[in-house]
């Protein structure tokens, strides 16, 4: 990875001028099926639980050593001289269930913003989605096709009336629905319970699920012992779904994300290590954003960029320490993350324990703590 001077940016540089973060593809023995485990289906979570910080957690400690807690005894594993850093985007309604010009369904799937009321899409039936195709939503958002582009995703130009909605984001509050992952088949009774109680920065097509198990309480509960708690943006795509496909990992080729640091975050983390404290990742999205830009003196700098680090074991953390994350699907570049952490073995043991003890999995289950 490479840290070019001049864009390690004081605040908001030109698109042109973002920089593409990627990593060099590390040799590992590995491959997909290492991280295969069978989950039973009913371990599953479809729903949240009633107490966001009520779920459970596993600690895995690093000689392999695991508790069995509740998400609230998290500060227990806090020292004052600690940051935990946040990943603070919104996710927004994005998928939309409308009509093409000849009144046949079509649903459009929103994965990242390319311009001005432009985004790039997966469209459903593609066969109706030819450029120049027109959509529209529950009469007030309608969307054109102008491009067709690498992997058949659209990219979209939507229209509507500006002087009474504003922006995008509020059309989309009407129209839209919440982009729940496919693995989670029971509708969402709240679209706040797929949000984080510091969401603040719309763009996400997932949530960055591992924040849903903080709650306002346990945010001040932890600032009043000390530790530090700072929130960056890292814009979740559908990628973050994406299974590994291929049998050599290291021929994955990893989801581009958009992220943004700014300076006094950046300040603040290099203090709290500099001072002995350990950087606390919360989800794969933060820790993903801060190995990307972070130097290899394990400094991290205020950026804004794209990034597809693909972190697999054998990659060398220049910046967390820790990481608060959930349980993630069998052979997919999140366990594998997780495995680069704490080591594939411990994983693994982790998750077997974890099935055996029945804890709830993926986007709505418990959680896990590496320390």
């Amino acid at each position: 990875m490479n840290l070019k001077d001049g864009n390690l940016t004081d605040g908001k540089p030109a698109d042109e001028n973002i920089l593409n973060i990627t990593n060099e593809r590390i040799h590992t023995n590995l491959t997909r099926q290492d991280f295969y485990f069978d989950l039973p289906e009913e371990l599953i979570a479809q729903h949240p639980s009633q107490k966001r910080d009520g779920c459970r957690l596993l600690v895995l400690c690093r000689d392999g050593t695991l508790e069995h807690k509740t998400f609230s005894d998290c500060i227990d594993y806090l020292r004052p001289e600690d940051i935990l850093v946040v990943n603070s985007s919104k996710v927004i309604p994005a998928r939309l269930l409308g009509q093409n010009a000849s009144g046949g369904s079509m649903e459009l799937l929103l994965l990242k913003a390319v311009g001005a009321d432009m985004w790039e899409c997966l469209v459903k039936p593609g066969k109706k989605a030819k450029v120049g195709a027109t959509f529209s939503f529950a009469g007030i958002l309608s969307a054109t096709v102008t491009e067709i582009v690498e992997g058949g995703n659209r990219v979209v130009k939507f229209e509507y009336d500006k002087e009474k909605y504003g922006n995008i984001y509020s059309v989309l509050d009407i129209v839209g629905n919440m982009p729940l992952p496919p693995y989670i088949t029971e509708k969402l009774k709240n679209k706040s319970d797929y949000q984080t109680v510091y969401a603040k920065t719309e763009g996400s097509s997932a949530a960055p699920t591992a924040g849903l198990h903080f709650t306002e309480e346990l945010i001040e509960k932890i600032k009043e012992k000390g530790v530090g708690f700072v929130e960056i943006t890292l814009h979740v795509g559908l990628g973050t779904f994406r299974p590994v496909k291929v049998d050599n990992i290291e021929s994955h080729l990893m989801h581009e994300e958009f992220f943004v640091i700014d300076e006094q975050t950046a300040e603040e983390i290099n203090r709290r290590r500099k001072a002995g404290g350990r950087i606390i990742a919360v989800g794969t999205t933060s820790l993903r954003a801060l190995e990307s830009a972070t130097d290899e003196s394990g400094v991290v700098h205020p950026m804004r960029a794209n990034t597809s680090i693909f972190i697999y074991p054998g990659y060398k953390f220049k910046a967390v320490d820790s990481l608060i994350t959930n349980f993630h699907l069998p052979e997919s570049t999140l366990i594998m993350l997780v495995s680069a952490l704490a080591g594939r073995d411990k994983v693994m043991n982790a998750y077997k324990t974890a099935i055996d003890m029945k804890y709830r999995f993926f986007s709505f289950g418990d959680a896990m703590l590496i320390v």
